[in-house]
C-alpha cells in the first residue's frame, strides 16, 4: 500500500497518479475520509479509556456509598469504552480497506495512459527475413517432436503441453543459462513453495484486480502462484532485515500457474498464454533510494539474456494504466515474432518501491540506532518456457 502520510499530505499526487493509470480519483477522496474516520474513533477511545483508569484511581480511594456511586458510573463508563473500541476496530478495517483499494504511485516520467500508450526506449537486433512465410513455434514443435499439445490437452486440458526430448533439455538449457547469470551478479537462488497463504497473495497485489487470473485451492485457502515473486515477497515478511552489506537479491526457480481468464483468443495457440509453465525470477529487497538504479540493472541482465540467444528484442516503458496495482514502474522486454511479425512480451521487470513491504511488513534499519524504514521491492523475469519459442 503507498505510504498512508502521502495520502493526507498530498492527497492530490495520490489523484495525479490515479488518474495517468485511468483509474477513478474518487478513491482518494473516499480513503481521505476513512483515514480521518479512523483517527477520530481511535482518539475517541484512547479518550475514553483515560477517563476510566482516572476513574479507577477514584474508586480505589473512595468508600461507602460515594464508592457506589462511582462503580455504577465506571460500569457506564465500561461499556462506553468497549463500544468505543468497536467503533476504531470498525474504522481502521475501513481505512485499511480504502488504502487497500488505491495503486502504487507512479514514478515520475512515466507515460501516461493504457496498454497502447508504451513508449519504446530502445531495439536491439537486426530482424530476420525469410524467402518464405515463417513457421509458427507449435509448427516447428510438433515437427521436431518437441512440443506435444495434443497429448497436454488429453491429460490435463486446454493450454497444456508436453515438452519432449530436445524441447525438454532446451527449456532446462535456457535456466541454467539465465541461473548462470543471476550467480554471476550476486543473486542467491531460491526454489520456493508454489503454495501460498492468502495473505502472501494479497500483499502482493495479485488479490486485486489480477485475481481472475489466480488458481485458489479452497479447501485448503491456498493460492498457487503465477510468479516466483509472490513467495520471494513473502519470505521476509514481518521481518527487519539487514541491508548494511547492500541489497538482498535473490532469484528463484518455480512452477507457475495461471488461469488465464479473459484471454481466449489472444495468441493463445502453442504454448502462449498457458496455464503452467517454468520461470526463473529475479527479486530484490533494497534501499529505496537505490531502487530505481537497481530497476535498470534487472533489465540489463535481462537484455544479457536475449543477447545471448540471438533474439531480435525491443525494451518498452509500460503506460501507467497497465502497470498492475504493486509497480511504479515496469519495463517489458518483447521479443520479435517472425510468424506474427510483432513483438511479443517475453520478459519485465518492475519497481514496486515500497508498496509490497508496507503491506507486508519488511522493514530495515538505514542507522545502527535509528528507527525501521520500509524496504523496496524489484522483480524481473530472467527466464521462462517461452524464452525457447
Amino acid at each position: 500500500m503507498i505510504d498512508p502520510s502521502i495520502l493526507r499530505e498530498n492527497p492530490d499526487l495520490v489523484r495525479s497518479s490515479l488518474l495517468q493509470r485511468g483509474g477513478d480519483p474518487a478513491l482518494v477522496d473516499v480513503a481521505v475520509e476513512a483515514d480521518k474516520k479512523r483517527r477520530d474513533a481511535i482518539a475517541d477511545f484512547e479518550k475514553l479509556r483515560a477517563s476510566q483508569n482516572a476513574f479507577g484511581k477514584d474508586v480505589a480511594a473512595a468508600s461507602g456509598d460515594e464508592k457506589q456511586a462511582l462503580l455504577a458510573q465506571v460500569k457506564e463508563l465500561s461499556a462506553q469504552v468497549k463500544e468505543a473500541g468497536v467503533r476504531a476496530s470498525e474504522a481502521e478495517e475501513a481505512s485499511s480497506a480504502a488504502l487497500g483499494a488505491l495503486p502504487n504511485l507512479v514514478l515520475e516520467g512515466v507515460p501516461s495512459g493504457g496498454e497502447e500508450n508504451f513508449v519504446t526506449l530502445r531495439e536491439v537486433g537486426t530482424l530476420p527475413r525469410f524467402l518464405e512465410a515463417p513457421k509458427d513455434h507449435l509448427d516447428l514443435g510438433e515437427a521436431l517432436d518437441i512440443i506435444d499439445m495434443e497429448r497436454g490437452v488429453k491429460v490435463s486440458g486446454s493450454r497444456f503441453y508436453f515438452l519432449k526430448g530436445a524441447g525438454a533439455l532446451l527449456e532446462m538449457a535456457i535456466v541454467q543459462l539465465g541461473l548462470k547469470a543471476a550467480l554471476e551478479q550476486g543473486f542467491t537462488p531460491l526454489i520456493p513453495p508454489t503454495l501460498v497463504k492468502p495473505d502472501v497473495m494479497q500483499g502482493t497485489g495479485f488479490l486485486g484486480e489480477h485475481a481472475d487470473e489466480v488458481y485458489h485451492l479452497g479447501a485448503d485457502d491456498l493460492y498457487l502462484t503465477g510468479t516466483s515473486e509472490v513467495a520471494l515477497a513473502g519470505y521476509h515478511s514481518g521481518e527487519i532485515i539487514g541491508l548494511d552489506q547492500g541489497p538482498l537479491r535473490y532469484v528463484g526457480l518455480s512452477t507457475c500457474y495461471r488461469r488465464e481468464a479473459g484471454s481466449y483468443g489472444k495468441d493463445t495457440k502453442g504454448i502462449i498464454r498457458v496455464h503452467q509453465f517454468q520461470k526463473l525470477e529475479m527479486f530484490t529487497y533494497i534501499d529505496p533510494a537505490d531502487a530505481e538504479a537497481e530497476h535498470e540493472r534487472m533489465v540489463a541482465l535481462q537484455e544479457q539474456m536475449l543477447q545471448a540467444l540471438e533474439l531480435p528484442y525491443r525494451v518498452i516503458d509500460v503506460a501507467a494504466g497497465d502497470l498492475g496495482s504493486s509497480a511504479a514502474r515496469k519495463y517489458d522486454i518483447e521479443a520479435w515474432v517472425p510468424s506474427q511479425e510483432a513483438y511479443r512480451e517475453l520478459t519485465s521487470t518492475s519497481n514496486c518501491t515500497t508498496f509490497q513491504s508496507r503491506r507486508l511488513n519488511v522493514r530495515y534499519r538505514p542507522e545502527a540506532d535509528g528507527p525501521t524504514q520500509y524496504v523496496a521491492t524489484l522483480n524481473g523475469t530472467l527466464a521462462t518456457t517461452s524464452n525457447c519459442y
